[in-house]
């Protein structure tokens, strides 16, 4: 499942990174696209912080399932002590 959020966020990081550098081409190399420098770098602030939003995401996702992976170990180690010996 985390996975899934960090290729999210490695995508979202991609187009952020993409939209910069496309602040800084002048105009006149972009025909037929939008030339506001103002929009590309406001578009890179969006995708940048879903980025890191999806990112962190994905972090605590994977933390959860480690406690839960963890958790359900002790418990079955906790039950098998627990039976007297045949």
């Amino acid at each position: 499942m985390s996975k899934n959020f960090y290729i999210l966020a490695a995508s979202l990081g991609f187009f952020a990174l993409l939209s910069a550098g496309m602040s800084l081409v002048p105009s006149r190399f972009q025909p037929g696209l939008p030339a506001n420098g103002q929009l590309w770098r406001t578009l890179f602030l969006i995708l940048i912080l879903a980025a890191l939003v999806s990112a962190l995401i994905g972090v605590m996702s994977n933390l959860f399932e480690q406690v839960d992976r963890r958790s359900e170990q002790a418990r079955l180690a906790r039950r098998r002590n627990r039976r007297p010996p045949e």
